[in-house]
């Protein structure tokens, strides 16, 4: 049915020879569905000095060849340790369950921006998509009326020119250890944060050409860079011009693409 590749962006192995897996695994499989769970670089947690540049080259095969991409970012996974676990130090083991309880679908209070595994907060942005995957014993009704509960409060936070774009799912059979769970998937525009803070850093040291020899000097081109950043700022632009359409607007767009055809 597909393939899930879980990787990090930041460094050498999980950026390069990751996305060089999808892309030939693509080539391979192009009707097969690609997911990923990439553990993008955040400010406050730095391994690499070049991570800009390795995020920066991955997105831009990430965007070609992947069908949805899940952004988890070790700031935010820290967060969620210190603020809602109240651990003191947290461990490498601890981020790691985190998300392991994520991709088994075990998240709990799915909307809470505290709880959101990328740096990027919701509520500055718009959800374009949203699915929820519910677990346990509960009625398809109630999970209904909850979810429409959620978009009614919230109308403002999804846009409005994509009808029924909340969608839900329900398992009978609840995670070991819990009673219920429910696992919040979603595509906002505030993601946009992310990718704006890592183009911010890539055109930083790509200005001066810092580190760049450590690329050029395997063989890479000038101009790959320069693609890729462009990808990059087109991502970010989309996010946003997605955030800022309104329902007319889009019928608008519908009417001049019929002219055009």
């Amino acid at each position: 049915q597909g393939f899930q590749l879980t990787h990090s962006l930041g460094g050498g192995t999980g950026s390069g020879m990751g996305t060089l897996l999808i892309s030939k695994i693509r080539e391979e499989y192009p009707d097969r569905i690609m997911n990923t769970f990439s553990v993008v670089p955040s400010p406050k947690v730095s391994d690499t000095v070049v991570e800009p540049y390795n995020a920066t080259l991955s997105v831009h095969q990430l965007v070609e060849n992947t069908d949805e991409t899940y952004c988890i970012d070790n700031e935010a996974l820290y967060d969620i340790c210190f603020r809602t676990l109240k651990l003191t130090t947290p461990t490498y083991g601890d981020l790691n369950h985190l998300v392991s309880a994520t991709m088994s679908g075990l998240t709990q209070q799915v909307s809470d921006a505290k709880n959101m595994m990328a740096a990027c907060d919701p509520r500055h942005g718009r959800y374009l998509t949203v699915a929820a995957v519910f677990r346990g014993r509960m009625s398809m009704k109630e999970v209904d009326e909850q979810m429409l509960n959620v978009q009614n409060k919230n109308s403002s936070y999804f846009v409005e020119w994509i009808p029924n774009n909340v969608k839900t799912a329900v398992c009978d059979i609840p995670p070991r250890g819990l009673k219920m769970a429910v696992t919040f998937i979603g595509n906002s525009t505030a993601i946009q944060e992310l990718f704006k803070r890592i183009s911010e850093q890539f055109t930083a040291m790509f200005r001066r050409k810092a580190f760049l020899h450590w690329y050029t000097g395997e063989g890479m081109d000038e101009m790959e860079f320069t693609e890729a950043e462009s990808n990059m700022n087109d991502l970010v632009s989309e996010y946003q011009q997605y955030q800022d359409a309104t329902a007319e607007e889009e019928e608008d767009f519908g009417e001049e693409a019929e002219e055009e055809a």
